[in-house]
């Protein structure tokens, strides 16, 4: 009832505690992203590669705006995987089985279809990658955009490469979608702004106030086929087993 009166929320944090007030969705109506992603499945006989690129707005490295340049932190892209393809994505040792982990391979450039390697292998330019059975995904993990290590305009890229076993092909109602989400400190895409705040032990309590917004899209996975001599992807399915 007061806050219908007089629109200001009263509260009482809890002593030596992070606190956060309130949290809504919005829809972003505001400039371009940061950045933009693309991925697609290359599918060729029995290997499959997926390919995922990172650019970054112009507008994110334009020089006059180099001073405001705002870092994109936490970045998690979650690529996900049918259930035919996850053994593909585990290795096993003497000990146990463990979650297949991308190697570093920063000069990586993709765009066509590479020899596939006799083992499976997730190569990013940055950042880590791995499966990670909690999303049923390969997920890539960035700490921050753009990075420190390289320019501002320079692309990135992940690519994994699975050889698949006559019981693992494709899904034909397999339509795959990337989830993004990052952090943008001192960015309100909402338009909501705290306006005051008043604390009684405090007499400067604006330095305490953290703004940041959270980005959550989903971009589509396009799927390439690249048909080898005498093969039909229309009549693949029609196969039975023997």
């Amino acid at each position: 009832q007061e806050f219908e009166q007089s629109r200001i929320i009263k509260f009482t944090p809890l002593d030596a505690c992070r606190l956060e007030l309130m949290r809504f969705r919005t829809c972003y109506n505001g400039q371009d992203l940061p950045f933009s992603v693309k991925a697609a499945v290359v599918v060729q006989g029995a290997y499959i590669e997926l390919q995922a690129f990172i650019n970054m707005a112009s507008t994110a490295h334009t020089p006059t705006r180099l001073p405001s340049v705002k870092y994109c932190e936490n970045v998690m892209i979650r690529f996900p995987v049918p259930t035919q393809w996850i053994k593909a994505l585990w290795t096993m040792n003497l000990q146990r089985q463990k979650s297949l982990k991308a190697k570093m391979n920063r000069r990586a450039c993709l765009g066509a279809l590479h020899e596939v390697e006799s083992d499976p292998v997730i190569q990013v330019s940055v950042g880590t990658a791995k499966y990670e059975s909690a999303y049923r995904a390969v997920v890539w993990k960035i700490d921050r955009l753009p990075d420190k290590n390289s320019s501002l305009d320079h692309p990135h890229s992940l690519s994994y490469k699975l050889e698949l076993g006559s019981d693992q092909e494709i899904p034909s109602d397999w339509y795959p979608f990337a989830t993004v989400q990052f952090v943008v400190h001192d960015t309100c895409a909402s338009g909501t702004e705290v306006k005051s705040l008043g604390i009684e032990s405090d007499l400067q309590p604006q330095k305490h106030v953290v703004q940041k917004a959270f980005y959550n899209c989903q971009v589509e996975i396009e799927k390439k086929w690249i048909r080898l001599d005498g093969e039909d992807p229309d009549k693949a399915g029609n196969c039975l087993m023997q």
